[in-house]
C-alpha cells in the first residue's frame, strides 16, 4: 500500500514538472506571437496548464520578482520537486515499512 502511494506521488510531481516546462514554454510561443490565443484549443490548453501551476507558481513569484522581463519561479519550482521527487523514498520508508 505504502508503495503504491509512493508511485502516485512520484507521477503526479513528474506530471507537475512537465506541465510547468510546457506552461513555461507556451507562454513564451504566446509572448512572440508564434501561437494565437484567439484559437480556441491554444487558449484551452494555456488556460488549464495555467491553473494547474499557478497554485505552485504563486507563492514563489510573491518572493521572487521577474528579473528583466523574465520570470524565475518555474525554474526555482522545477528545482525543488525534482529535489522532493528524488528524496521521496526517504519521506516514504517509514510508511512503506509501516504498512507494507
Amino acid at each position: 500500500m505504502g508503495s503504491i502511494l509512493y508511485d502516485i506521488v512520484n507521477a503526479i510531481l513528474g506530471l507537475l514538472i512537465w506541465a510547468i516546462i510546457i506552461s513555461a514554454l507556451l507562454s513564451w510561443l504566446v509572448a512572440f506571437d508564434i501561437i494565437n490565443l484567439r484559437n480556441r484549443i491554444a487558449y484551452n490548453v494555456v488556460r488549464t496548464l495555467d491553473a494547474v501551476t499557478r497554485p505552485v507558481l504563486a507563492p514563489v513569484q510573491k518572493f521572487i520578482p521577474p528579473l528583466g522581463g523574465m520570470d524565475l519561479s518555474p525554474i526555482i519550482v522545477i528545482i525543488v520537486l525534482g529535489a522532493i521527487q528524488r528524496n521521496l523514498g526517504i519521506l516514504f520508508a517509514p510508511l512503506v515499512r509501516l504498512i507494507g
